[in-house]
C-alpha cells in the first residue's frame, strides 16, 4: 500500500513540475464543499491512503504533509506510515498552518497549485493573503486526478426522488416563499446554492449520491421569477421532471453552471463565499454585483417545523426499539466469545433495518473495543477487527436514516469488569453530559457559551477532548449540519427553539480506552424570566445509558434525579412495543439509582 502511495505522490510531483508549480494542496471535499463526498472526489484519500473524513494533503517537490483534527490523530498516524507523508495535528500549538508550512519551504516567486473547484472562495482568498506576504502565488489548475487516477470512480448518477411533504412538513413553494423574502431583505435579485443539503431541503428531493447522506449532486440558482437546477440528466426521472415542471424549475446540465453564471443578466446575486467553490464564484459575470452572505436556507432548515419534530420523535422511538433489542442481544452474545467489532456492527444494522421507514445508516458505525475506542472515528476492518470479551468498554457510535428523521447516538457499554480509571472517566463524561442536558439559558445564547458545562468535570482532572460537543443533525439529511454548534470555537449563531443538536462529551486515552455519551436534544422554550425568554434542551434520544461504569458517589443528587427521570421516560416510551423478555431487560437497564 505504501509503495503505491509513494508512486502516486511521485506522479503528482511530476505533473505539477510540468505546470511550473512548486506545491499542490488536496483537501477532502468536493465541488459542493461537502463533509462527506462521493468516491469520485475522494482524491485526498487516493493520494495519501488516509481514509478519515477530514484532512488536507500538501505535496511539495521534496516534502508532503497531512493536516487533520484530533478525531483522526491515531488513525492517520497508522495509515500514512511509510508513505513519506508527515502528520500535522491541527489545533496543537506546535502545528504550523498550511500557509506557514509552505512559506517556510518555498521561495519568493514560487506558485502553489489548487483545483479551484475543491476550495471555497473564502479559503482561496485567505490563502492568497497569507502567501502573498512571502511573495508566493496561488494558481487554480484543472484537476490533476483526471490524468493521474486511472481507475477513478465515475460521478454519481443514481436517480433522485421527490421527498413527500408529509415528512418534510412544508412544500417546496412554502419554503421558496420564505427564501425569497430573505433574498429581498438582503437586496439580492438572485441566490446561488451549492451546498447539497440546502438544495435537497429546499426542493424537497433526496438521493443517494453520497454514502449515508441522501443528497443530490446539483447546483441551484434562484432568480426573481425563475429557478434553475444544474444536474446530471441521468438523475432526473420522469417523476422528478414532472415535479420540476409543475414547480417552474428549469433543468440544465450539471457542468453548465459556470457558463450560465458568466452570462447572467441578474443585477445582484447572494452567494456564501464559505459554501461556494472558488471556480464557480469566479465565473459570476463581473457586471453582476456579488452580495457575500450566508444562505438564508441554513437557518430556515435548522429550525424544525411542527411536522419534522413529530417525525423525529417517531424515528427516535423506532431507533430506540432497535437499540434495545441490540443491547439485549449484545449482553447475551459477548460471553459466548464469538462476537467482534465487525459482527456487532452488522447485527445492529439488522435490528435497525427491520424498522419501518428505515433508509440506511446515517454514517458508518464506529464500534471501538478497548483501545480502539480511543480512535475517535475508528472503523473496524478485517485487519483491525478484534474479538469482544466480557471486560472493558465498547464505544458504539451509530445512527440511522429514516424517512421521518435522522438519528445519531453514542453509548459506551461496559462488557464486564472495568478498571477504576475507566469508571472514573466514564462517570466524569456522564456528569458533563447531564450538565449540558439540564442547561437553562436566555434566548440569544450561543453554543460556545454552553460548551464549558460539558467539559468542566474532565477539565478539573486536567483532561479534555478536541472535537465539538454538539452538532446539528439534518432531517433525513446529513448527520452533521449547521449553522448551530456547541464547541469551544466561537460561533455567532444563537440556539433557537426547534433546533436539534447533539450532546456528546468524550475522553480518549491512546492504547487504553475511549468514552463518549451522546444523545440528541431539541431546543425548546423554558418560559419567561428576567430580561426575556429562556430556553432549555429536551433530550429526544431514547436508549438506556449503561449504568455499570458509574461511580454513584461522584454524582450529585440532581444528576441522579436527571438520569432516573431519563430512564423512566425511555422505559415508558419503548416498553409498549417490546415483547416480555425485552421489556424485562429494559426494565433492569432503566432501573433507578437509589440515593440515601
Amino acid at each position: 500500500m505504501n509503495s503505491i502511495i509513494n508512486e502516486r505522490i511521485a506522479a503528482l510531483r511530476a505533473h505539477i513540475a510540468k505546470e511550473n508549480i512548486q506545491a499542490f494542496i488536496i483537501p477532502s471535499t468536493d465541488p459542493h464543499l461537502s463533509e462527506y463526498v462521493a468516491p469520485h472526489w475522494q482524491s485526498r484519500e487516493w493520494i495519501s491512503g488516509f481514509t478519515g473524513s477530514a484532512g488536507t494533503v500538501v505535496v511539495t517537490a521534496k516534502e508532503a504533509g497531512l493536516w487533520t483534527d484530533s478525531r483522526y490523530f491515531l488513525q492517520a498516524d497508522r495509515q500514512i506510515e511509510g508513505t513519506g507523508i508527515a502528520l500535522y495535528k491541527e489545533m496543537l500549538p506546535e502545528t504550523p498552518s498550511i500557509p506557514a508550512f509552505l512559506s517556510s519551504l518555498l521561495q519568493k516567486g514560487d506558485t502553489v497549485g489548487i483545483d479551484g473547484k475543491m476550495f471555497s472562495a473564502d479559503e482561496v482568498q485567505h490563502l492568497q493573503r497569507e502567501l502573498r506576504q512571502s511573495g508566493i502565488h496561488v494558481k487554480s489548475i484543472a484537476d490533476p486526478m483526471q490524468l493521474l487516477w486511472s481507475d477513478r470512480p465515475a460521478m454519481p448518477l443514481a436517480p433522485a426522488f421527490v421527498y413527500d411533504t408529509k415528512y418534510a412538513g412544508k412544500s417546496f413553494t412554502e419554503k421558496l416563499s420564505a427564501v425569497r423574502k430573505k433574498m429581498k431583505a438582503a437586496g439580492a435579485e438572485s441566490l446561488l446554492l451549492s451546498a447539497l443539503d440546502e438544495i435537497a431541503w429546499l426542493l424537497n428531493i433526496r438521493g443517494s449520491d453520497v454514502h449515508c447522506n441522501p443528497v443530490v449532486v446539483s447546483y441551484l440558482l434562484i432568480e426573481r421569477y425563475e429557478i434553475h437546477c444544474f444536474i446530471q440528466p441521468q438523475k432526473v426521472t420522469a417523476e422528478l421532471a414532472s415535479y420540476f415542471k409543475a414547480n417552474g424549475i428549469s433543468i440544465h446540465g450539471y457542468k453548465e453552471i459556470e457558463d450560465y453564471l458568466s452570462n447572467t443578466h441578474a443585477e445582484s446575486i447572494l452567494v456564501n463565499p464559505v459554501k461556494t467553490n472558488y471556480a464557480i464564484y469566479s465565473a459570476i459575470c463581473p457586471a453582476c454585483r456579488i452580495i457575500n452572505g450566508t444562505s438564508p436556507i441554513a437557518l430556515l432548515k435548522a429550525v424544525r417545523n411542527e411536522q419534522e419534530i413529530i417525525g423525529i420523535h417517531a424515528a427516535m422511538q423506532r431507533d430506540g426499539i432497535a437499540l434495545v433489542r441490540f443491547l439485549k442481544w449484545l449482553e447475551e452474545a459477548v460471553p459466548a466469545g464469538r462476537e467482534t467489532e465487525i459482527s456487532v456492527d452488522r447485527k445492529l444494522h439488522e435490528f435497525r433495518a427491520a424498522q419501518p421507514l428505515y433508509m440506511g445508516e446515517s454514517f458508518d458505525t464506529i464500534a471501538g473495543y478497548k483501545e480502539h475506542g480511543a480512535i475517535i472515528h475508528y472503523e473496524a476492518t478485517p485487519e483491525t477487527d478484534v474479538a469482544l470479551k466480557p471486560e472493558g468498554f465498547l464505544l458504539l457510535d451509530s445512527g440511522a436514516q429514516y424517512l421521518d428523521g435522522t438519528t445519531d447516538i453514542t453509548r459506551t457499554i461496559a462488557l464486564g469488569n472495568l478498571t477504576e480509571e475507566e469508571k472514573l472517566d466514564y462517570t466524569l463524561i456522564l456528569k458533563g453530559h447531564i450538565a449540558l442536558a439540564m442547561a437553562v439559558f436566555p434566548e440569544g445564547t450561543r453554543g460556545a457559551q454552553l460548551d464549558v458545562l460539558a467539559r468542566m468535570p474532565i477539565w478539573q482532572q486536567h483532561m479534555n477532548y478536541l472535537h465539538g460537543t454538539g452538532h446539528g443533525v439534518g432531517h433525513f439529511l446529513n448527520v452533521h449540519e449547521g449553522p448551530q454548534s456547541i464547541r469551544m470555537n466561537e460561533n455567532p449563531i444563537p440556539l433557537q427553539p426547534g433546533m436539534i443538536i447533539s450532546n456528546e462529551p468524550g475522553v480518549y486515552k491512546a492504547g487504553s480506552h475511549g468514552i463518549r455519551t451522546e444523545n440528541l436534544v431539541l431546543t425548546v422554550p423554558a418560559g419567561k424570566g428576567m430580561f426575556g425568554n429562556y430556553l432549555k434542551f429536551e433530550t429526544i434520544t431514547l436508549c438506556p445509558i449503561c449504568r455499570k461504569g458509574i461511580i454513584k458517589e461522584l454524582l450529585t443528587a440532581e444528576e441522579i434525579k436527571w438520569l432516573n427521570k431519563y430512564h423512566q421516560t425511555v422505559y415508558e416510551k419503548l416498553a409498549p412495543d417490546l415483547n416480555n423478555d425485552e421489556r424485562e431487560w429494559l426494565k433492569e437497564a432503566c432501573k433507578a439509582i437509589i440515593t440515601k
